[in-house]
């Protein structure tokens, strides 16, 4: 892997050129996209538009794939999902695939990595159980509740939790208000307000509009499997308010 000599605040994620098929079919299509440092970055689009597959691309979860792919100035396009993850890049599936049979703490354990730190020699965003579970007052109710006896949205909050535990220093979450209660929206919201200001970077695959623009900075908006917008929040909120549906929602 090459790698630079310093993180510009700028990028830490950087997509070019990015494709992905399954089978024969031709999914992506020269994907392009970036997150800086302490950013929210939305990914929207209507259901099918490639959003979940842009993620699992980059986290090399789809077998056929090509394009450029950089995370904290390190080439991953061919690196393993496995790689990817210690290297600081988590990852929240939308079918979040906690363990069922493991207590909301061994959960949380199954996820731990070493604290980090920049590339300047500052200490990065690191988490302790302690702190998750006062970060997330419902897991803190039900330390010792196995994961499958769980609601959606308590299950959610989960793989959230137990993708922190890794110390990222960015996290792809994938749908995160898809299925859950309005309340556990809302908490949501919060959540990713404080990860925001304790440095932690998003990727945010989403197509609620409301909940992307009231935690977001800039957004892309795929289409087919193609980027068809690419610019800031509010721009996008005006365009969709001027009748674009670039979204369709």
């Amino acid at each position: 892997m090459t790698v630079q000599t310093r993180e510009s605040a700028a990028e830490l994620l950087q997509v070019r050129q990015l494709n992905a098929w399954y089978g024969e079919a031709h999914i992506l299509f020269d994907v392009a996209l970036e997150v800086r440092r302490g950013e929210v970055v939305a990914l929207m689009g209507r259901n099918g538009a490639g959003k979940s597959t842009t993620l699992k691309a980059i986290m090399g979860l789809v077998e056929r794939r090509q394009g450029e792919v950089s995370f904290m100035g390190q080439a991953i396009a061919q690196a393993d999902p496995w790689q990817i993850a210690r290297m600081g890049l988590g990852y929240v599936p939308e079918d979040r695939r906690i363990f069922s049979d493991l207590t909301v703490l061994e959960n949380l354990e199954v996820g731990r990595q070493p604290a980090r730190r920049w590339a300047d020699g500052s200490a990065a965003s690191h988490w302790t159980v302690e702190e998750l579970l006062a970060f997330f007052p419902n897991l803190a109710a039900m330390p010792q509740r196995p994961g499958g006896q769980m609601s959606g949205g308590e299950q959610q909050m989960l793989t959230v939790a137990r993708t922190l535990m890794g110390n990222p220093y960015l996290v792809l979450l994938d749908e995160p208000s898809e299925g859950v209660a309005p309340v556990i929206v809302e908490q949501m919201v919060q959540m990713m307000l404080q990860l925001k200001r304790r440095g932690v970077s998003i990727l945010l695959c989403e197509q609620n509009l409301h909940f992307a623009r009231l935690v977001s900075d800039r957004a892309y908006v795929l289409e087919k499997g193609a980027i068809q917008f690419a610019g800031s929040m509010q721009a996008l909120v005006e365009q969709e308010q001027a009748g674009a549906k670039l979204i369709g929602v």
